[in-house]
């Protein structure tokens, strides 16, 4: 019998992915993720994923990809990756970094940058001149 591949159709309908899906969410600590993960997964495995997550952290802090990759040592193909997914995915990445931020709002990459040209304009505009909003704002607010 072949082996199964996952296509963007199906991955989530999969019996064996609803299954790790099922036996991630029964574990009652982080020890029990810890350790099943450790049995699943090779040290690769789980320094890449670890890696991921942490450049998805530094993305919703609104550090630069280049700041993160220096810190990280993730490549920047990998940050923009992460920050594709951030923007485009299935929202995983948010809900598990606004339960990780305790309830603050959790921005994608591009509604961070958005954010920092506005407190820049902020700061650099005369005192009494009209603020400039971003359309690219508003749209994201919708």
């Amino acid at each position: 019998m072949p082996k199964k591949r996952f296509t963007e159709d199906s991955w989530r309908k999969e019996r064996w992915f609803q299954a790790l899906c099922s036996a991630i969410a029964s574990c009652e600590t982080t020890e029990d993720v810890a350790d099943f993960l450790r049995d699943i997964g090779t040290l690769s495995e789980l320094q890449a994923w670890s890696e991921r997550f942490e450049v998805a952290k530094q993305l919703s802090q609104g550090r630069t990809y280049r700041e993160i990759a220096a810190d990280t040592g993730a490549s920047t193909t990998t940050v923009t990756r992460v920050a594709r997914f951030i923007e485009n995915g299935e929202g995983g990445y948010r809900k598990v970094l606004n339960v990780v931020s305790k309830g603050e709002e959790t921005l994608s990459p591009t509604e961070l940058l958005v954010q920092r040209k506005i407190d820049h304009q902020h700061r650099t505009r005369a005192p009494g001149e009209e603020r400039q909003v971003s359309m690219l704002k508003k749209y994201l607010k919708k």
